[in-house]
């Protein structure tokens, strides 16, 4: 994975989001290693296999509520409660890093790990974020945006020419990053209850993802997966079982609300 980590201080954060909720910057829970496990269907080190590599990853084979999850409209309930999702990120240092498989934290999955009534889109970023609260009940939060095919990425092309120099390194300096950069537009967003989407597959994650889908070069797919060096075709956990989990839409002025 190629990863974007942002400093403060001491502590080693990534790209931050402060809610509705008040999420605050902190190190995700997500396996740091990736050449312990892999995306190739049929591996030994497949998904399907994750929770038998290590015991602390059962849960990748065992939960009931994993990620990620089809957005089918006909689980879909819209609410207007939610309420906004209200960015407040701030430019500081970073550090691009290959972790083995993605670009993380902000981190880019292709193709995209969730799908909306089945259909794919070409990448899918992850800003995963922690509370800052210690006794909170579900500490971990997720927004998700789509790409598809179309004009390029401005944050990714602010980032092409890092990557690209990354080559066989573990980590290079990114220089000063503004996360502001990486666009989602509109209000709407999907809300449901899952699971981290590499091992430990922690559960308890709050996913928000966004409804608008941006846009994204050929080009800029290929980049972000030459990068990676890994031998899948693509770096997105197959999609889990709903088990009956409910899906929020949120939205602001819906023509109707369903109970």
């Amino acid at each position: 994975m190629a990863m974007l980590i942002q400093r403060a201080s001491a502590l080693t954060i990534v790209v931050c989001l402060t809610s509705a909720l008040l999420w605050s910057c902190a190190t995700a829970q997500e396996v740091e290693d990736e050449s312990e496990f892999n995306y190739i269907k049929g591996s030994k080190k497949g998904p399907t296999r994750w929770g038998e590599i290590k015991k602390e990853w059962a849960t990748c084979n065992n939960g009931d509520m994993q990620s990620p999850i089809d957005l089918s409209s006909k689980r879909v309930k819209v609410v207007k409660s939610l309420g906004q999702l209200k960015r407040k990120y701030k430019p500081s240092m970073a550090i691009l890093k290959n972790r083995g498989h993605d670009i993380t934290q902000a981190h880019w999955h292709s193709l995209s790990e969730h799908t909306l009534n089945g259909r794919s889109y070409e990448l899918e970023v992850h800003l995963v974020h922690q509370s800052s609260n210690p006794d909170a009940k579900y500490p971990i939060a997720v927004v998700g945006v789509f790409y598809k095919i179309g004009r390029p990425d401005p944050f990714l092309a602010k980032m092409s020419r890092k990557i690209k120099e990354l080559g066989e390194a573990k980590e290079k300096n990114a220089g000063r990053i503004d996360p502001r950069g990486i666009k989602m537009g509109g209000e709407k967003y999907y809300r449901y209850m899952g699971s981290l989407t590499v091992p430990p597959c922690t559960e308890g994650v709050i996913w928000n993802i966004n409804k608008k889908v941006q846009t994204v070069s050929r080009e800029q797919v290929s980049l972000l997966r030459s990068a990676v060096h890994d031998s899948a075709e693509r770096n997105a956990r197959p999609i889990q079982p709903h088990n009956g989990r409910h899906v929020d839409l949120y939205d602001p002025n819906p023509t109707h609300i369903i109970n």
